[in-house]
Order: structure tokens, then sequence, then C-alpha cells
């Protein structure tokens, strides 16, 4: 099983930055994708990035240019840095690590508790 750990959220004014890691534990070497998801209050869960084991990058439409998302395999944490923030990206920020089923289009996902990110003056 893998266990994932977010950490580096908090308050920042709007144009400021924060980094957000995932620490993760467990059988990681099976692991084909990590995420970053969010979800504000009243809203639904969104992806915002994701690295897969081969190093492809992909980004919500809204974070391109501003946030990056890296993994450091010595540390084996997933990174989410987040430039240039604005109100609407406050939310809860999760660390999502997904598998594939031998023989399946299905996959496991494993999450994290989550860490807050509040973007506000």
């Amino acid at each position: 099983q893998v266990q994932l750990v977010e950490s580096g959220g908090g308050l920042v004014q709007p144009g400021g930055s924060l980094r957000l890691s995932c620490a993760a534990s467990g059988s990681i070497f099976s692991i084909y994708t990590w995420d970053w998801y969010r979800q504000a209050p009243g809203k639904q869960r969104e992806w915002v990035a994701s690295i897969r084991s081969g190093g492809n990058t992909n980004y919500l439409d809204s974070v391109k240019g501003r946030f990056t998302i890296s993994r450091d395999n010595a540390k084996n944490t997933m990174y989410l840095q987040m430039n240039s923030l604005k109100p609407d990206d406050t939310a809860v920020y999760y660390c999502n690590a997904a598998r594939p089923v031998l023989n399946s289009a299905r996959m496991v996902n494993y999450w994290g508790q989550g860490t807050q990110v509040t973007v506000s003056s």
C-alpha cells in the first residue's frame, strides 16, 4: 500500500508563492501517475497537475505557467510549486498516487489528508 502526507499549505497574499510537499511511503514503485487535486468550499474536487513515472507532466489550464509539479525520488516526495497565487486557488490541496490494475483500465488511487491553501489579502 501507499501512504501520502501533504504539507506546506498556509495563508498567502495574492501574487505570493507556496510550495506543497507530499511525502510518500509504501509500495511507491508500483505508482504510474502522481497528481495534485484541490477542493474549494462548494465545489467538487478538481484535478490540478500530474506527473507520470516517465516524467511527463500535465496541468489544469488555469494554473499553467504558474504551478510546477515535480518529484524527488531520493526523498520519495512530490512537490507543487505555486507562484502568482490567486484567490481562486484557495482550496484544500490533496496529493494522489495511482497505479494500474493488471489487465484492466482501472486504477487504484491513494490519497493524502490534504493541506489548506488560502490566498487572501
